[in-house]
């Protein structure tokens, strides 16, 4: 038999694809290694800043503990000074996921990128490639006027993209507006184009918590991401002249305000915490054009542990390894 090549579109639509996804600190990544250990399956990063090289404490990278244990990929691809964006995760998704059938091993995607995961399913709407003039102008144009301003030009032109996107998502602003530069159609109205029907067949397992449980997981893990080196990280990313992509990464603005003596660890905390319960509230929302996901709720206890691992097994179709 001859081995396929990473880049042939019908390697990646042979099975179903599997996937544990849910909002930020619901406990992807435990839940998801435990059931990568009990299928002996690897894990595919779904989350669009694990890519970034020197970002690993605030971005709550898998320890190399754990990536030690079980097989992951697509985490460290760039470094941070780079521009990513989903067409090359697309790229490299392929290759991994051609490595690991290639060898007769399963693939479990971990993550909560949910534009990632369409991407994956429907494939990428046609729009316009990356204008480097462009996009330079655009970002010029945003540190100039400021992101509330620049947000409220985005809704002008596409209302529908600037309900999604938060004004401090510059990069995704940005983009929007190139596109609507480029091609005088709102990115809104392209998204809707992507591959029609029901996409790639897939099989969907969510962690669902409930908003004050996650509000308290939220400040817990700020306070030990700061003890963990936050702030060190932080100044070495900045100090390294890290990328506009990466450093939308939630909390490093806050992290280097606090180093500066801008902020107590309390307001940080705090302002960390918020930032990352508004993410998770578009996390949802990006989530819910899933309806076949099945949602269990996030575990609390090792019984309760053990139930979601064998819950999501038999949702994918899976035997322990």
């Amino acid at each position: 038999m001859t081995a396929a090549s990473p880049s042939d579109p019908l390697l990646f639509e042979r099975a179903p694809l599997c996937a544990l996804v849910g909002v930020t600190g619901s406990g992807k990544t435990a839940l998801g290694l435990e059931i990568a250990r009990a299928a002996g399956a690897e894990v595919l990063s779904l989350d669009s800043m694990l890519v970034y090289r020197g970002l690993d404490v605030g971005t709550a990278k898998p320890t190399a503990a754990e990536r030690a244990l079980v097989p992951h990929h697509l985490i460290d691809l760039v470094d941070a000074r780079e521009r990513f964006d989903v067409s090359r995760y697309l790229v490299a998704a392929r290759a991994a996921l051609a490595s690991i059938e290639q060898r007769g091993a399963r693939a479990l995607f971990v993550g909560g990128t949910a534009l990632y995961l369409r991407a994956l399913t429907h494939g990428l709407f046609a729009g316009p490639a990356h204008d480097p003039a462009l996009r330079a102008e655009l970002e010029r144009h945003a540190r100039d006027v400021g992101p509330e301003r620049l947000h409220a030009q985005l809704a002008h032109v596409d209302p529908q993209s600037a309900a999604r996107l938060h004004a401090n998502d510059a990069k995704r602003v940005v983009r929007a507006l190139e596109v609507w530069r480029q091609t005088g159609r709102a990115l809104s109205e392209l998204q809707r184009e992507w591959g029609s029907g029901a996409g790639r067949p897939r099989r969907l397992v969510g962690l669902r918590i409930d908003p004050a449980e996650l509000d308290q997981r939220l400040v817990a893990r700020a306070e030990a991401m700061l003890d963990a080196g936050w702030i060190d990280e932080a100044l070495r990313a900045q100090a390294s002249g890290v990328g506009v992509s990466a450093m939308q990464a939630l909390g490093y603005a806050e992290v280097l305000e606090l180093a500066r003596g801008g902020l107590t660890r309390a307001q940080c905390v705090q302002r960390v915490a918020q930032r990352t319960r508004q993410f998770a509230r578009r996390q949802r929302t990006w989530l819910r054009k899933f309806p076949e996901v099945l949602w269990l709720d996030a575990p609390r206890s090792e019984s309760e542990r053990a139930h979601a691992v064998g819950h999501a097994l038999a949702h994918f179709g899976w035997q322990r390894a």
